[in-house]
């Protein structure tokens, strides 16, 4: 039965997964927003502030996986990281050079990439091997409510006091998110199991294995390769589907693109709790198949009309897909990984993967539909998801019962958690 401080810790956990989710996203097309409707900018000036961030997120995710490993502060880790990305929202409406503007997002996407891995670590030292996967499936249904909330608010508060009350939006989500850490107990935090050592070598040796092991996990690395397959279809998807949307009616674009990104959201809540309650049960591999195969059916959709209602009902499915996927990736690194005591610098490493193909998307798509159009730039997104899905399907082993897991471990996790 849990006690309460079992209680206190879910429920912190629960809040901090709730208020930082649209912190670890960062302002994206908010800030496009603001710099051109506020400061009047170069749509290239804006772009290329967005891509300084884009790449400072990326070239951190790998040490920010590393630190976490290491760090015995993890709490303090989040808050400081918090904290900076505070900093930097709250500053961004009194600087108006491209050098300051860049650099604030920079400094806050680099904040940002200590949160996935500080919070898997957090969760696996608390929860222990056996309930992660419940845990974690609870962690990305607060993210993706957290992010439709966010998603609701922005809009709001936009329309009534302008583009900069986003900013002010975004440093008291974070700030709330410092206060929700504070209340996970430091004590309830095993700090061998949170990198991934195998509980039963705790006892003996507590020295991770070398970092070569890693190299040389042939599994891992075919599943990195699909996550970053995954995200080269994935990313451009919205993207397209918003310049269709443009291209058929530019008054109702806006919102029917917003209306896609909040039903999204809510779609991927009931999509994360699915995996917690039954990845253990069922096992990992077809749940992942089935987010990895929405992507392609998606992709063919798409081409069917250019009927906007019809694309933003399309677009729903992207809540399947990236849900079982959100839910079900710290699952299967941390199985990929168990025992070698690196955990969070692979998650970061393969985070850094799918940021690298995702990066890549919406100029492979821009590219296709100039080329082609947009039918064609959705086929060949939906070609790509393919390969990813066979892949997925002929390489990556199910990996529920290399952690050992066994029928009884979703009883446990529903007893623990």
């Amino acid at each position: 039965m849990a006690t309460h401080l079992d209680r206190r810790n879910n429920l912190s956990l629960d809040s901090l997964n709730f208020f930082l989710a649209d912190v670890r996203d960062g302002l994206g097309p908010y800030l496009a927003i603001y710099l051109l409707a506020v400061h009047h900018w170069e749509p290239a000036s804006i772009g290329l502030v967005m891509t300084i961030a884009g790449v400072a997120a990326l070239v951190t995710q790998t040490p920010a996986g590393a630190l976490v490993d290491n760090l015995r502060g993890k709490r303090a880790l989040i808050a400081i990281a918090a904290l900076l990305v505070t900093a930097s929202c709250v500053l961004l409406p009194f600087v108006t050079s491209f050098s300051l503007v860049a650099l604030t997002q920079a400094l806050s996407a680099a904040a940002a990439s200590v949160f996935a891995p500080a919070i898997s670590a957090i969760t696996l030292g608390i929860t222990g091997p056996r309930a992660f996967t419940r845990r974690t499936g609870r962690n990305e249904t607060f993210n993706h409510a957290g992010n439709a909330c966010a998603a609701l608010l922005a809009g709001l508060f936009a329309y009534l006091f302008g583009p900069v009350a986003v900013f002010y939006l975004m440093a008291v989500m974070a700030l709330a998110s410092v206060v929700a850490i504070t209340f996970v107990s430091a004590d309830a935090i095993d700090h061998d199991l949170a990198r991934g050592l195998d509980p039963a070598d705790v006892s003996h040796h507590q020295k991770p294995s070398g970092l070569s092991v890693l190299l040389t996990n042939r599994p891992l690395l075919l599943f990195a390769i699909c996550c970053a397959l995954f995200h080269l279809a994935n990313a451009a998807m919205l993207p397209l589907v918003s310049q269709k949307l443009a291209q058929a009616n530019l008054q109702l674009a806006t919102p029917l693109t917003s209306a896609c990104i909040v039903a999204a959201q809510l779609v991927m809540v009931p999509a994360a709790l699915l995996t917690g309650a039954k990845a253990d049960l069922w096992g990992r591999k077809p749940l992942l198949l089935a987010g990895f195969l929405i992507l392609p059916l998606r992709g063919v959709l798409y081409t069917l009309s250019d009927d906007p209602y019809w694309l933003v009902a399309v677009q729903l499915l992207d809540g399947i897909g990236a849900g079982l996927f959100g839910a079900l990736f710290p699952v299967m690194v941390k199985d990929l990984t168990h025992g070698t005591g690196h955990f969070n610098i692979s998650l970061g490493a393969l985070t850094t993967v799918f940021g690298l193909g995702a990066a890549l998307s919406n100029g492979l798509a821009g590219w296709v539909v100039q080329s082609a159009g947009y039918s064609a730039a959705f086929l060949t997104l939906a070609g790509i998801a393919g390969a990813a899905v066979i892949l997925l399907w002929i390489s990556v082993p199910e990996t529920l019962q290399r952690a050992g897991h066994g029928g009884s471990a979703a009883l446990e996790a529903d007893a623990s958690v």
